[in-house]
């Protein structure tokens, strides 16, 4: 992430919310038994009071008011992820890096084969935070994931890594979800630079914020989200147009397979469940491989 400002670390608890309470509709878009667990009390406390559909219609439209279509978007965003992470999972690779991992539970939840080494990487205030509430998560062990306290943009990708015991010829998924906005553009081609060693087999999948968006172009209804965070504080720094990120990718050895926008979420991810929800075009989620 860019810097330790508190409002990028309190940033970590919102999808972790959003995923928690997702777990009381019928048909959840995400399973996540875990992410409750990653809550301070108030917000497990909120959790619980979630179970009552009102409640949760009430939280949702909140979310609708500050950022229309983020609620869905995160749930199809992580949903998207798991399933890359699950296919490449049966493929054979040997590790697995999340960067700027935040609270998410993508690891728990994935149910990776044994000997797949993790690394998560995050702000040393959030793997603190993390750790200390790993502590209390029920079930599956953590103890084969290695959490990675560094900030990317003043410390070297694999350096961090490599400190961890890392290996850079093990093929590998690296996950960089709601992250890229954070950084400048000298940070995120550093990061692309870092994973360029990458070994055949490896994949990347990503999330990004709309150039138009982030240059106040387009909008998409969030205006806002678009005051608080591109605006007032400054943020999101970093966007791609969509048509730009195939030749991005394309200069550090990478292959776009998959780009998922708000249509794409919706048909795949939505429609089948019948839920009546909107999804945000402000981010969109992207699968590469080497």
């Amino acid at each position: 992430m860019a810097t330790t400002d508190p409002a990028v670390v309190e940033t970590a608890l919102g999808p972790t919310v959003i995923a928690a309470v997702e777990q009381h509709e019928p048909i959840p878009l995400l399973a996540d038994p875990f992410a409750r667990h990653m809550l301070p009390r108030s917000g497990r406390f909120l959790v619980r009071l979630s179970r009552w559909s009102l409640l949760r219609r009430a939280l949702v439209r909140a979310s609708e008011r500050r950022a229309p279509g983020i609620w869905a978007n995160v749930l199809c965003r992580k949903r998207f992820i798991g399933d890359v992470l699950a296919r490449a999972g049966g493929e054979g690779v040997e590790s697995v890096v999340v960067l700027g991992a935040g609270l998410d539970t993508l690891v728990l939840r994935a149910a990776l084969p044994p000997g797949v080494r993790v690394y998560e990487v995050d702000l040393p205030e959030i793997v603190h935070r993390k750790r200390a509430l790993l502590v209390s998560v029920p079930g599956p062990a953590t103890s084969h994931s290695t959490l990675v306290p560094a900030d990317l943009h003043a410390e070297n990708l694999a350096d961090v890594l490599a400190a961890h015991e890392y290996r850079a010829d093990t093929r590998t998924v690296f996950v960089w979800e709601a992250v890229t906005q954070y950084l400048n553009e000298g940070a995120v081609r550093a990061t692309l630079e870092c994973l360029r060693s990458a070994p055949s087999g490896s994949h990347l999948v990503f999330t990004y914020v709309r150039r138009d968006f982030l240059d106040g172009e387009r909008l998409y209804g969030a205006e806002r989200l678009h005051r608080r965070l591109c605006g007032q504080k400054g943020l999101w720094r970093f966007g791609l147009r969509p048509k730009n990120v195939r030749s991005l990718l394309a200069g550090y050895g990478w292959r776009e397979v998959e780009q998922m926008g708000a249509e794409q979420f919706h048909e795949r991810y939505l429609r089948p469940t019948g839920r009546k929800l909107t999804v945000s075009e402000v981010e969109r989620s992207v699968h590469a491989t080497r």
